[in-house]
C-alpha cells in the first residue's frame, strides 16, 4: 500500500456520514440532515473524478437498511462515474437515525472504515472529512494511517450555539437537542489535526472559525462550491407553463404575478416564518407578488419530526392570521428534478429568490437561483456576503428585521431596471466564480503540495511481520494495574487458560508502565511472556522473545511531537507536579495531578489548542496526567498490532479499568471493564453493547468476560 511519485494520479477519500446520500434524486429537505451538504459532497466527488490528475474518488457514508427509506441507501457500493463511487459503511443500528444519535457509534464506524481501507489495492493519498462527525472519524483515521487530513465544516457548532442562545434556548436545551458538547469537542480536535481546512467564504473564517481555540487562518483556504450550469440556467419562452406551474395554480389566485421564492427545509434556523411575517405585514408586497415557500415534502405534518412540525404549523397559523390564502403557496410535494424548473418559473415571472436564514454557512440555493437568472435577497450572516459580493446580484438583509426583508424585496420588484441588472450580473458572475470545473482545479492546486509532502514520509509498515503460518484467530489485551493483578487465585486460572489457548490467541499487555517495570511484574507473578507488549501508554511496541522495538511505530508517532514545548506550558501551572524520571520517556510526559488546585482537563486542552500543540492527553486513576503524541495511545497501538497480525477487531478482547484504557474499549473491540474503585472513569461506556461491566474484579473479571462473550467457542 504505497503511493507513487509526485505526478501520480490521486486517490481521494471523502467522508460524509450523516443524512441520506445517493447519486441520483437526492432527497433534499427531507429533514435537517439532508440539506446542501449531501448535494455538495456528491457534486464534488463527481467534479474531482472528471479531472485527469485524479485516479479515483470514493465518497464514504453510512449504510442504512430501513424499510422507511429507499433500498438505495443500503447498497454497499454505488458507482457514480468511471472514477467515482459511493461506499457505505455500517455505523450503529441499520435504521436511519439523526446525526445527533451517531456520536456513540463513530468509533465503531472508524474501525469498520479502517478495515475496509486495508482491503483496498492502495491507501488513499488524502482524507477529506465533511462536518464534525466525519471530522471525528477523519482525525482517528489520519492518526492510524499517517494520511493527510482535509476538513470542511459546512456549519459550526460554536456559531450555532451563539444563534440558538439569541433565540432564547437554554444551554441545557441546546445540549439535549443538538449534542453540542460532543460536536464542538470534535470540531476543536479536527481543527487542531487537519492539514488543510477548506471554507466556502472569507466570512466563515473571520466570523465563525475565529470562535475556536484552534483558530489558524494560515491553514484555511477559501474555495467556493460550484453549481451545475447545465442543470440550472435561465428560462426560455416556454418555461412559464412547466408542470410545477399547475401545482402553484391550485394555491394562488393570480399565479401570473412575480414570485418571491424561498426554498429550504422546514427548520427554525432557516427563518422562513419571519419571511412570511414580513410579507403578511406589507400590503404593497402582496399586491406586487405571490410568495412561494418550498419547504421539503410532507403527507401529514403530524408525521414529521418535532422541529419541522413546529415550523410548518407556525407557517399555517401566520397565513391564517394575515389572511394570505391565494397569495401564498406552501406546496406539499416536489421532487429534486422539479427544483431547476421552480427557479426558472420564478425567473420567468420576474420574481426574486430570498434566503432569510439566521445563519447560512454558504448557500448553494443562492448559486442555483442566480444561475437561473433570479436576483437575490439574502441574510447578511455567512456565505451570502461573499456570493452577493462576487456576483453583485442582490441585497443583504438583517434576518431578524422583518421590515428590512420587506424593503429589500420591494426595492427589487418595483425597479425593473435594477431587476434586469441583478439578473444579468448573476448569470455572468456565477459562471465566472462558481463553476464545478473551477472549484475542482482550485481544490487540486491546494492539495498537490500537501500530498507530495505526505509522500515524502513513509507509511508505518512493520519491520517484523506476523508469522507466515498464522494460527492466531483472536487476541486478548489486558492492562495491568487494578485489572490483571490483585486476585492471585483468579490470575492463576487466567494464566492456565492462556497457556491452553496460546496457539489460538495472541496475548498482549497494554499499559502505561515502562518496559522494565512490566518485565519485573511478569516475572514476580509468573505470567507467561506475552506475544506483544504495548508500553508507556501506547508509545512503545515490543515483540518477544528478543523484545524487538517496532521502529516503524516509533517513526510513525514522532509527528508534531514537541514535549519540551508542552513542558514549558504545563510546569508553571498549579496542581501539576512532574513525575520522577523513571516514569518519563521520549514519547511520554507525565505529571501528578491535584484536582483541588490544577486547571480542569478542558482548560488544559484549551491551552494546548491555543498554542497549536498536538498531543494525546489522558488522566488516569484521578491523579496521573500523561501527554503522548497525537498518533499514540493504547487504543491506536492495539489497532496497529491487530492490523499487522490480520486479526479482526471484533475478535479482540480488551480489558481495562481506568480512563487511560477508554480508547482501547471503544469501537469494534470486545471490551470488559472489571470491577474496581476507578471504573466510574469509564461509566460513559456502560451503554455500549460491546463493553461488558463485570461483577468480578481483577483477573476474575476477565475470566467472567471470556465466558460472557463465549470468546473461545
Amino acid at each position: 500500500m504505497t503511493t507513487g511519485a509526485k505526478n501520480h494520479s490521486l486517490y481521494i477519500l471523502m467522508i460524509s456520514i450523516h443524512g441520506l446520500i445517493r447519486g441520483e434524486d437526492l432527497e433534499l429537505g427531507r429533514d435537517a440532515d439532508t440539506g446542501g451538504q449531501t448535494k455538495y459532497v456528491v457534486e464534488l466527488t463527481r467534479a474531482l473524478a472528471r479531472q485527469a490528475s485524479v485516479d479515483q474518488v470514493d465518497l464514504v457514508t453510512r449504510c442504512v437498511r430501513d424499510a422507511g427509506v429507499s433500498a438505495d441507501y443500503g447498497m454497499p457500493v454505488e458507482v457514480l462515474d468511471r472514477k467515482a463511487r459511493i461506499i457505505r459503511i455500517t455505523a450503529g443500528p441499520d435504521v436511519y437515525i439523526p446525526k445527533e444519535e451517531l456520536w456513540c457509534h463513530l468509533d465503531a464506524y472508524t474501525d469498520e472504515l479502517f478495515a475496509w481501507l486495508h482491503r483496498q489495492p492502495r491507501l488513499p493519498d488524502v482524507l477529506h472529512s465533511h462536518y464534525a462527525d466525519a471530522g471525528y472519524v477523519g482525525v482517528r483515521l489520519s492518526h492510524l494511517t499517517g494520511l493527510p487530513l482535509i476538513h470542511t465544516g459546512h456549519s459550526l457548532g460554536r456559531d450555532k450555539v451563539r444563534r440558538l442562545l439569541a433565540l432564547g434556548l437554554s444551554v441545557e436545551e441546546i445540549q439535549q437537542r443538538y449534542k453540542m458538547t460532543e460536536r464542538i469537542s470534535a470540531e476543536e480536535e479536527v481543527l487542531n489535526s487537519a492539514n488543510l481546512v477548506i471554507t466556502s467564504t472569507h466570512n466563515e473564517i473571520e466570523d465563525q472559525y475565529e470562535l475556536y481555540d484552534c483558530y489558524t487562518p494560515d491553514k484555511m483556504s477559501v474555495i467556493p462550491p460550484g453549481t451545475d450550469l447545465n442543470q440550472f440556467h435561465p428560462p426560455s419562452p416556454g418555461d412559464g407553463s412547466v408542470a410545477f406551474a399547475s401545482t402553484l395554480s391550485k394555491h394562488l389566485r393570480k399565479p401570473e404575478k412575480p414570485m418571491i421564492l424561498a426554498l429550504s427545509r422546514p427548520d427554525q434556523r432557516k427563518n422562513i416564518v419571519s419571511l412570511l411575517e414580513a410579507y403578511g405585514q406589507s400590503k404593497r408586497l402582496q399586491r406586487l407578488a405571490n410568495l412561494v415557500i418550498v419547504a421539503g415534502n410532507r403527507n401529514d405534518i403530524r408525521e414529521l419530526n418535532e422541529g419541522a412540525q413546529a415550523v410548518l404549523t407556525e407557517l399555517l397559523l401566520v397565513i391564517d392570521c394575515h389572511e394570505l390564502n391565494g397569495l401564498v403557496a406552501l406546496p406539499k410535494h416536489h421532487s429534486s428534478s422539479d427544483v431547476a424548473e421552480i427557479y426558472r418559473l420564478a425567473a420567468f415571472s420576474k420574481g426574486v429568490f430570498v434566503n432569510p436564514a439566521l445563519t447560512e454557512p454558504f448557500g448553494l440555493t443562492l448559486l442555483e437561483a442566480a444561475a437561473s437568472g433570479l436576483p437575490l435577497v439574502a441574510t447578511e450572516v455567512g456565505g451570502p456576503v461573499d456570493i452577493i459580493g462576487n456576483c453583485r446580484n442582490g441585497l443583504l438583509i438583517d434576518p431578524l428585521d422583518e421590515a428590512s426583508i420587506a424593503a429589500a424585496l420591494l426595492q427589487i420588484l418595483e425597479d425593473r431596471e435594477l431587476w434586469s441588472t441583478f439578473s444579468a450580473n448573476g448569470l455572468k458572475n456565477v459562471a465566472r466564480f462558481y463553476s464545478w470545473e473551477a472549484h475542482a482545479k482550485r481544490y487540486l492546486e491546494s492539495l498537490r503540495n500537501l500530498v507530495f509532502q505526505s509522500q515524502m514520509v513513509s507509511r508505518p509498515v512493520p519491520l517484523s511481520k506476523a508469522p507466515a503460518v498464522q494460527t492466531r484467530t483472536c487476541a486478548l489485551f489486558s492492562a495491568i494495574d487494578n485489572t490483571l493483578l490483585g486476585d492471585p487465585q483468579a490470575l492463576a486460572q487466567f494464566v492456565k487458560l492462556m497457556r491452553e489457548q496460546h496457539r489460538r490467541v495472541l496475548f498482549g499487555i497494554a499499559t502505561g508502565r515502562r518496559l522494565n517495570s512490566v518485565l519485573k511484574i511478569l516475572k514476580v507473578h509468573s505470567i507467561p511472556m506475552p506475544d506483544v507488549l504495548i508500553t508507556s501508554l501506547g508509545t512503545e511496541i515490543y515483540t518477544p522473545p528478543q523484545l524487538t522495538t517496532d521502529i516503524s511505530w516509533t517513526y510513525h508517532i514522532d509527528h508534531l511531537w514537541t514535549p519540551q514545548v508542552i513542558k514549558r506550558i504545563m510546569d508553571p501551572l498549579p496542581g501539576l507536579t512532574l513525575q520522577p524520571k523513571e516514569h518519563q520517556s521520549r514519547f511520554k510526559l507525565s505529571y501528578f495531578y491535584d484536582e483541588q488546585q490544577a486547571p480542569s482537563m478542558e482548560e488544559l486542552l484549551t491551552l494546548l489548542r491555543q498554542h497549536e500543540l498536538s498531543a494525546h492527553t489522558s488522566l488516569s486513576f484521578g491523579h496521573f496526567l500523561d501527554f503522548v503524541p497525537a498518533r499514540a495511545s493504547k487504543g491506536q497501538a492495539l489497532r496497529y498490532v491487530a492490523n499487522k497480525w490480520k486479526i479482526p477487531l471484533e475478535r479482540v478482547l480488551v480489558n481495562g479499568g481506568s480512563r487511560g484504557d477508554e480508547e482501547m474499549l471503544r469501537g469494534r473491540t470486545l471490551g470488559v471493564v472489571v470491577d474496581s474503585r476507578h471504573r466510574e472513569e469509564l461509566a460513559q461506556l456502560s451503554d455500549s453493547e460491546r463493553v461488558f461491566f463485570s461483577s468480578g474484579s481483577h483477573a476474575s473479571g476477565i475470566l467472567e468476560a471470556i465466558e460472557h462473550y463465549g470468546f473461545f467457542h
